[in-house]
């Protein structure tokens, strides 16, 4: 699989032996993406694979694939540069290739001096490139209050590329407890060359190897791979069992692995055992540790420093668990090449110069043709080194050795040329979405490995964001909007009970203080730097368990919040640096209705706070590379670009009103009345119904998530979701079931069904008055199973609402929720049921000129006596069309007895089975839009 890309990481290993080193980070940059993998004297593999939609289960390298390439579309929307992710393809094509193409990352390189159109592998255009420049600075400089040179536009797609390849590296190191510092970049691929020098600068490498054959290496690769068969094992035994089973297993592994060898015709004396691979994790825990094995290894002590080094923390009362076991049998590809050894160094002579834009000014760079060097040629920067197959940019400070592979090595001279000149504005709002970005996506990494709850592991039911000083939402990781924009709300309701100081860590899960239901467990630091407080970092998590009436924590009969579980006000979890392990576990232990199982819940708190470190260390560390000051204006600025594109939105707008009213299944009523007055908009929700008897009561906190999910739908534009959306949106909440009273605590409001339900009804409401979207399934078909030793929870998918111009998807989750099904072989293994069936609900969309998605059908066997729960809505209310468009379907659920016998369940439901009894699930289709066309007769 991806064939392509792993040659290039074995031809770059190969490479990178033969010239004296062991530990690379490859950079293939191609023409629309950028592959980058690390290589640390082995390769890594990959076990399951996202392409698109699908996950693949097969073995491959580890690589990961950005979409930055030199055919990268270089764009200005009205307020920020951006790099991508759309490409101009093959064809058109750059500017520059003279078919009409549009300004991309090779035009950029070619009008900076970074490509000499002398020595390309095709004719190109510099004027065709230049124009395409000119035409989107004059849009620039139309919509910008400073004027901007082509010089600065220029470098600042340059950076914009650079840093996006960059973040990509550090995924891929640090997540395997690496620092690129420690490595050198191997670049190839046409493109690779022309950044190679700036991104290592920016990553902090001092080396960078670069093949003569850089635009050809993956074929070179693949030539000289080793062919390789794989034999595993499922084990699923505590590591101290297991390893007195380990020779045994792995012997066995091996003769198979061979004779498959054997069988393909190889000979018996080529074949080898390349690798013995075991895969450690906690018990609980989803994500495995790969550790290479040799007899005489002490397993324990390398698992627990290769999962210190990746997570930060070791569990003390966890059993570690031996999940799998691998055996790599191999055919040693064919090896080429000399020994490392470098020859005399010379200092050859250039007949050529080009005018090159680095660092902020304009350079003279020579030109060497690679061809005509010998071994031993050193080359100082700035300089341009062109090759039938590639081009490599030598910049200011860094030297060019050729050694006698024919190999360049590219070395960081020791007081290197540094840019002092600054970015645009434009330039710098699209660096730092980007950077802030990527640090709620690193914390959401963390904590999806780190997690012992199937719901966050699996189902991905987490989110994580950066929020400014005043506990402000800047940006987030794209994860579950219900979370989203409450988390913000959160920040700021702690704030105003409990000082956060350096060094402190809060948890909460009450909906009083911007939670959402029980399970949701927040975690919030604040980051400091040099004893100034920068922002706050925070993260939410679905717990599987956290007490309750019912196993599960999601009781459907709750009339109080304290029957949903344990209730944690605003604690801290660390205080000065100090741990409070023993006072936040009593909290679990010593409710009403306590948890069922408290050391998952610590081991889940671990992982959530080794997310919050990691994205408390992130900040700091942007903080190193600029002022706090620059730290927290872009933080502002992001939230005011946020607000720009909404205002400019509402401008567009003849309307100035816009109403709807929906009902839940049980005739509560939601009532919305949408006023505009220019950019301003007033949002009353007086007319809804009070406050609800049992569990579908939502919070302010949820309504704002709600509120900015449709609004950022209704910009329609790239922007991160952020409270700037916010600026001028006045929300008016009578008390009811969107604004339920916690004054009284000794009678709490149930609240479950709010986060789920109500979230996604109230979502339905406002598109509904806006007009932009059919009505979708509007549920997250809530469905929950346990008894005394355990619980579970799934949402389950259903028909989004079709809108104009597009048809509804099928059997998809949408709008508040953005979690993911977990997967049959999973569920069958921790839980006491299998999965009969799991297919499109045919027919039950809408029907309309555009068409609403299906539904699913879901069938379940239990195998043991369970209680089970469903909170889902749209069984009575059908989920409306739109223009004309016909409703979907309702969903539907029945037990079917082994006996025959039929069972029919409500929307909001709970009962007792047996083992032996079906459950079948039917999630309800989305609406239509627009009147269907009567057929020609």
């Amino acid at each position: 699989m991806l064939s392509g890309p792993a040659g290039g990481i074995v031809g770059a290993a190969t490479t990178a032996r033969l010239s004296g080193i062991d530990k690379i980070i490859t950079f293939d940059m191609g023409g629309t993406s950028t592959d980058v993998a690390l290589y640390n004297q082995r390769y890594d593999y990959r076990y399951e694979s996202q392409v698109g939609d699908l996950k693949i289960l097969s073995p491959s390298l580890a690589i990961d694939t950005i979409a930055a390439g030199g055919g990268s579309i270089c764009d200005f929307d009205g307020y920020r540069f951006m790099v991508g992710p759309h490409s101009a393809g093959a064809f058109p094509g750059p500017a520059c290739y003279g078919a009409g193409g549009p300004l991309t990352i090779t035009d950029v390189n070619l009008l900076l001096g970074r490509i000499d159109p002398d020595h390309f592998a095709m004719p190109v255009h510099v004027d065709k490139a230049r124009f395409a420049l000119n035409q989107l600075l004059l849009r620039v400089n139309q919509l910008s209050a400073t004027k901007i040179s082509a010089e600065e536009v220029l470098d600042a797609f340059v950076r914009i590329a650079n840093e996006k390849m960059a973040d990509a590296i550090r995924r891929i190191s640090i997540q395997q407890g690496h620092h690129p510092v420690d490595f050198t970049l191997l670049s190839f691929g046409g493109a690779g060359g022309q950044h190679a020098c700036s991104l290592a600068a920016l990553l902090g490498m001092k080396k960078v190897l670069i093949p003569y054959d850089a635009g050809l290496l993956s074929a070179y690769g693949i030539g000289h791979a080793d062919v390789e068969r794989f034999e595993e094992q499922l084990v699923l035994i505590t590591l101290d069992n297991a390893l007195k089973k380990l020779p045994g297993l792995l012997q066995h592994l091996w003769k198979r692995g061979r004779k498959k060898l054997l069988h393909e015709g190889y000979p018996s004396q080529a074949i080898q055992l390349k690798k013995q691979l075991l895969f450690l994790r906690f018990k609980g825990q989803e994500s495995t540790i790969e550790i290479e094995y040799e007899e005489g290894y002490n397993v324990l002590s390398l698992f627990r420093k290769k999962y210190e080094s990746i997570y930060g923390h070791w569990l003390n009362d966890r059993e570690v668990e031996l999940e799998s076991v691998k055996i790599i049998a191999a055919i040693p590809g064919h090896r080429t090449g000399a020994a490392y050894a470098q020859a005399d160094n010379y200092f050859p002579q250039s007949k050529r110069t080009i005018a090159m834009w680095m660092n902020g000014k304009q350079q003279s760079g020579l030109v060497h043709r690679w061809e005509e060097l010998r071994a031993g040629a050193q080359i100082k920067g700035p300089a341009l080194i062109v090759s039938k197959n590639s081009t490599t940019v030598v910049e200011k400070g860094w030297s060019f050795l050729l050694d006698e592979n024919n190999n360049a090595l590219l070395q960081k001279g020791k007081n290197p040329a540094q840019s002092t000149h600054s970015f645009s504005e434009q330039a710098q709002l699209e660096l730092f979405t980007n950077r802030f970005t990527s640090v709620a996506q690193e914390m959401g990494v963390l904590l999806q490995r780190t997690s012992f709850s199937v719901n966050v592991k699996e189902r991905l039911d987490f989110s994580c964001a950066v929020l400014d000083a005043n506990g402000y939402l800047v940006v987030n990781a794209p994860h579950i909007p219900v979370h989203l924009g409450s988390l913000g709300v959160c920040v700021r309701e702690v704030r105003k009970v409990i000082k956060m100081e350096e060094g402190d860590v809060v948890v909460t899960n009450h909906p009083a203080f911007g939670g959402s239901h029980l399970p949701d467990v927040t975690l919030i630091k604040p980051v400091f730097y040099k004893h100034q407080l920068i922002g706050y970092v925070a993260n939410r998590a679905h717990h599987a368990e956290i007490g309750g009436k019912k196993p599960g924590s999601m009781p459907v009969d709750a009339v109080s919040l304290e029957e949903e579980g344990v209730i944690l006000s605003p604690t801290y979890l660390i205080k000065k640096g100090s741990a409070r392990w023993n006072e936040v576990r009593s909290l679990f232990e010593n409710a009403k209705y306590p948890t069922r199982l408290p050391e998952e819940n610590m081991a889940d708190l671990n992982g959530a706070l080794a997310a919050v470190n990691l994205g408390e260390k992130l900040l700091q560390e942007m903080c190193l590379a600029f002022t706090s000051d620059e730290i927290a204006r872009y933080m502002k600025k992001l939230r005011e670009h946020a607000h720009l594109l909404l205002s400019q939105k509402l401008k567009q707008l003849r309307a100035s009103v816009w109403k709807a009213e929906e009902r839940l299944d049980d005739g509560s009523k939601i009532k919305v009345r949408i006023n505009r007055n220019g950019s301003k908009l007033k949002i009353d929700f007086t007319g809804t119904s009070g406050v609800h008897y049992g569990n579908l009561n939502a919070t302010p906190a949820i309504v704002q998530s709600v509120v900015l999910y449709v609004l950022r739908l209704w910009v329609n534009q790239s922007v991160p979701m952020n409270e700037g959306l916010m600026k001028e949106v006045k929300l008016i909440l009578p008390r009811g079931f969107l604004n339920p009273d916690f004054s009284n605590t000794d009678a709490l409001p149930a609240v479950v069904g709010g986060n789920t339900e109500v979230s996604q009804r109230l979502t339905d409401t406002l598109l509904k008055a806006v007009k932009l979207a059919a009505c979708s399934q509007g549920t997250m078909n809530n469905f929950l199973f346990g008894n005394s030793k355990l619980g579970y929870y799934e949402t389950i998918c259903g028909g989004v609402g079709a809108g104009n111009g597009f048809d509804g998807a099928d059997a998809v989750h949408q709008h508040m929720t953005n979690t993911r099904i977990t997967d049959p072989e999973v569920l069958e293994l921790r839980y006491p049921v299998r999965l009969v069936r799991f297919e499109i609900r045919k027919n039950s969309g809408g029907k309309g000129k555009w068409k609403g998605g299906n539904g699913i059908i879901r069938e379940i066997i239990l195998l043991e006596d369970l209680d089970i729960n469903l909170l889902s809505q749209h069984r009575v209310e059908k989920p409306y069309g739109l223009k004309g468009g016909s409703a979907g379907k309702t969903g539907k659920q029945v037990i079917l007895h082994p006996d025959g016998k039929k069972k029919l369940l409500k929307g909001m439901d709970g009962v007792k089975v047996n083992a032996g009894d079906r459950l079948v699930i039917e999630t309800p289709g989305g609406g239509g839009y627009g009147k269907m066309k009567k057929p020609r007769l």
